[in-house]
């Protein structure tokens, strides 16, 4: 029974780790230019975010190896920021743009870099199935042209854009 269920854990573990049909992780991925701050400029909806604005995710070496990921979103509703911290690494090479991400260990979900700016401006982000997806940008405030584009893409890929929240990004709160 314990075989069993160590099984078990590791195949649904693993589950969370898949990529989306279609999505393919960006190639030539250099985590030294990824770190820093980036915007949350579009998402799809999910509990751990729902409510929230001005959200940012910065990124930063861990002591050890791996990536810090602290992430941050005023709630408007109870007038307060929220944070949360967790740590990523690479599933497979570090020039992969796929990776794993927990907030709450030993549970990961993946983390898909499918679309890049060359020059580490945006990125398309989603995570194992087309329920999880994010635009950032270096800027809270993206050309409509990258906009459109994203949808195009994203919609291409099975992504439900009439779902997707366009995050306000205000110096007031």
């Amino acid at each position: 029974m314990k075989i069993f269920l160590m099984l078990l854990m590791s195949v649904v573990l693993s589950g969370c780790l898949k990529v989306p049909p279609g999505a393919k992780p960006v190639t030539g991925f250099d985590l030294n230019q990824y770190l820093g701050v980036w915007y949350e400029v579009a998402r799809l909806d999910h509990r751990f975010e729902r409510g929230l604005n001005n959200v940012t995710a910065e990124y930063s070496m861990r002591p050890g190896g791996g990536v810090t990921v602290k992430n941050r979103g005023f709630m408007v509703k109870h007038n307060e920021w929220r944070d949360a911290e967790g740590k990523a690494s690479f599933v497979k090479e570090p020039n992969l743009g796929h990776l794993k991400v927990s907030f709450f260990p030993p549970f990961y979900g993946s983390y898909v870099i499918f679309e890049l700016d060359p020059d580490y401006q945006y990125a398309f982000v989603c995570g194992d199935d087309t329920s999880y997806l994010w635009l950032l940008s270096r800027t809270p405030v993206l050309d409509q042209e990258i906009l459109d584009d994203f949808e195009n893409k994203v919609q291409a890929l099975g992504f439900d854009t009439s779902k997707l929240i366009y995050v306000h990004h205000s110096p007031t709160e």
